[in-house]
């Protein structure tokens, strides 16, 4: 894949400040210490993966709500 392409693009691109402020809180919550730069590629391999796990438990938590909540 060539350099600055993303391969997950967002459908609703205004998620994007949602899912910015959901990784900052998942950061605290777990107690790492977020990059005061912005810049996550510094961080270590296993607290990016734990926020990431994390935010997509919690995506799909929230989808499951919504879902039986329909039903």
């Amino acid at each position: 894949m060539a350099q600055g392409q993303k391969r997950n693009a967002l459908v609703v691109q205004a998620a994007t400040r949602a899912l910015d402020q959901l990784k900052y809180e998942v950061a605290s919550e777990l107690g790492i210490a977020t990059p005061q730069d912005g810049y996550w590629g510094t961080m270590t391999t296993r607290d990016t993966g734990a926020i990431g796990g994390n935010i997509t438990r919690k995506l799909v938590a929230l989808a499951e709500q919504q879902l039986a909540g329909r039903q």
